[in-house]
C-alpha cells in the first residue's frame, strides 16, 4: 500500500501536533521523511514506515 506524495505535498496526520494543527508539508523524502507543521513551522523527521502508518490523508498532491 504505497501512498502517492511528493515534496511540497500537504498531508493530514492522525494525531494533532501540540500547537493544535494536524496539517504538515513534506520537505524531504528518503528512508526518513521530513515534515514541517503548517501552523508553527516546527520540523520533524519520521521513518517512512511510521509516516505511512500515521498518515490520515493527502490534502494537496
Amino acid at each position: 500500500m504505497d501512498k502517492e506524495y511528493k515534496i511540497g505535498s500537504i498531508v493530514t496526520m492522525k494525531k494533532d501536533h501540540p500547537c493544535g494543527s494536524n496539517e504538515w508539508e513534506i520537505t524531504r523524502l528518503g528512508a526518513d521523511i521530513k515534515i514541517k507543521c503548517i501552523k508553527c513551522g516546527r520540523s520533524i523527521m519520521i521513518p517512512r514506515i511510521d509516516f505511512n502508518k500515521k498518515l490520515k490523508k493527502i490534502i494537496k498532491y
